[in-house]
């Protein structure tokens, strides 16, 4: 079985084998949405394939919408040359339940795929044509939050984005710029109303599209190298809004398990592809099955009623409650405590974590008991409910390939929001700190985690993080079961009052002495760690 096109005619031969084909006329689809195009992403990755691709052909398949996407790829062109294109556009997802049960998908939604490349005329030619479109409605992203900035880690313009400034946008060669470029185009051809979505993962991801791309408005009027009136274009809400949304859905890097299965099925050309720029992308993408997209419902050239796919249409103050849910309280604080003592106690999968009695009962008492009480409550999704799915059925799930040293990664930038808000809260509405036991022993061990040392004497690799090199040396000179108490306690004495590693200042909260006294027995020696679990949670 091949899948393309012409492979997937053979309906009986993929059904047999377990596979749910596009139930609408394809090359309808793709002819009406080549003419009329309403929806464009821009990010070719995992998370697209699995989550806005596979919900847009759920409402193909129910007739609720006739036209597909358009991808757009602006980073790797190769993962359209290699990947997109040999398969006509098709993908396989195969979603992972944690009943051990799995599904598989041929996507078929995607109508047309696309190079953001300025410098290939046909190419950029070919995205301005379909900016200039009445019927486009909205251009979803899923670039990763670096993909919006215009700034390295110096603080400095990135070369790309300054040569783009001072020249204009006739053939950028900035991914921000280029957006800007078809934005102009639309702008130029009536100033036409369309919605810009970033449906990446991060905090008011909108603010962050609509800075990036006023921006370049902004110099290329003041460079008279473009239009003022598309300064006034790119702030008017009623002809281009940049909605903020909370997506979350966990779609690992395409798993050689779930390769086997498919060779198994002899679908031809599964290879996967590492691009020359390191990505690795297969024709299938494998994801679990849980899945939110909540959106601030602000689309000025109106919408289909992607509702009905599953996306979630609100406000913008309940998107914010929505994010402060999930990241401060019901899903990313137990990722971050399974990481950290994950690596300490030897585990490779964040599943098989969640055998582990002691384990379990730190990420729950995490959630339930510290979390939910002082919880952003938004309404369109049960707080309770949602921590219920984390801990029955997403982080258990042995079919999702997650590892602890990967979520480990970048922790320092993770502890403030992950769970100084909750410290916030429990301050704000005048709650007993002292009863926050289980957060202090997540810093603690974050502390021990430093030492790269598990708990049998094993050296471990750390995973990256921007501020190893400033906080590694405060615990670097301290020796498990040799150090004493009190040195381990004076170590990180200095580290407690700071509110940028910590979302607070924990001496004045009141938890630091906690903090330190955990962190002494977690260095007493080998086996210290798992006693301390046993001890307090």
């Amino acid at each position: 079985m091949r899948l393309d096109s012409v492979g997937i005619k053979d309906q009986k031969a993929w059904e047999d084998k377990g596979y749910e084909l596009p139930k609408f006329d394809r090359q309808a689809m793709i002819a009406k949405t080549k003419e009329n195009p309403f929806w464009v992403h821009f990010g070719a990755g995992n998370i697209f394939r699995a989550f806005q691709a596979a919900v847009a052909q759920k409402l193909l398949n129910e007739g609720v919408i006739d036209r597909g996407i358009t991808v757009v790829e602006g980073f790797d062109y190769e993962i359209i040359e290699k990947m997109y294109r040999p398969h006509d556009d098709l993908s396989i997802l195969v979603t992972l339940k944690a009943d051990g049960n799995v599904e598989k998908t041929v996507v078929g939604s995607i109508a047309e795929s696309c190079i953001l490349d300025s410098e290939n005329e046909v190419e950029f030619d070919r995205l301005k044509e379909i900016f200039r479109k009445d019927s486009l409605q909205f251009a979803t992203f899923t670039i990763t939050e670096k993909g919006y900035s215009l700034h390295g880690g110096n603080g400095q313009l990135l070369p790309a984005v300054e040569e783009d400034l001072m020249n204009g946008p006739v053939r950028p060669s900035s991914y921000m710029g280029k957006v800007a470029a078809l934005l102009y185009e639309r702008y130029r051809n009536g100033a036409k109303p369309i919605a810009m979505v970033s449906t990446d993962n991060c905090s008011h991801n909108g603010d962050k599209l609509a800075a990036a791309i006023g921006t370049f408005a902004k110099e290329w009027a003041a460079n008279q190298i473009a239009d003022k009136g598309f300064v006034d274009y790119v702030n008017d809400e009623s002809k281009v809004s940049f909605p903020w949304t909370m997506i979350d859905k966990i779609t690992p890097r395409p798993d050689p398990t779930v390769e086997e299965v498919l060779k198994k099925d002899d679908i031809e050309g599964l290879d996967n592809v590492i691009t020359s720029k390191n990505t690795y992308v297969a024709p299938f993408v494998n994801a679990e099955e849980c899945e939110y997209l909540v959106i601030e419902d602000k689309f000025p050239n109106k919408r289909e009623p992607l509702e009905k796919g599953g996306f979630i249409f609100t406000d913008k103050e309940t998107v914010d409650k929505v994010e402060r849910m999930k990241v401060c309280t019901c899903l990313n604080p137990l990722h971050t405590a399974l990481a950290v003592y994950g690596c300490l106690l030897g585990y490779t999968k964040i599943a098989d974590e969640m055998k582990d009695e002691d384990l379990k009962k730190l990420v729950m008492g995490i959630g339930y008991r510290e979390g939910l009480p002082v919880v952003t409550d938004p309404g369109v999704i049960d707080p309770k409910e949602f921590i219920d799915t984390v801990v029955n059925v997403r982080i258990p799930n042995p079919f999702m390939p997650d590892t602890p040293q990967r979520i480990a990664t970048d922790t320092s930038q993770k502890l403030p929001i992950r769970y100084g808000e909750t410290i916030k809260n429990y301050i704000k509405t005048g709650r007993n700190i002292r009863d926050l036991k289980l957060i202090p022993l997540v810093f603690a061990g974050w502390f021990r985690y430093l030492l790269g040392i598990d708990d049998e004497g094993n050296e471990f690799e750390l995973s990256s993080d921007p501020m190893i090199d400033t906080i590694r040396p405060y615990v670097a000179d301290l020796k498990i079961g040799e150090s004493s108490a009190e040195e381990a306690k004076t170590s990180i004495d200095p580290l407690l009052s700071e509110e940028k590693i910590f979302g607070t200042d924990l001496k004045s909260a009141g938890l630091s002495e906690l903090v330190k006294e955990y962190f002494a027995k977690l260095i007493s020696g080998k086996g210290a760690v798992r006693k301390t679990l046993k001890e307090y949670v």
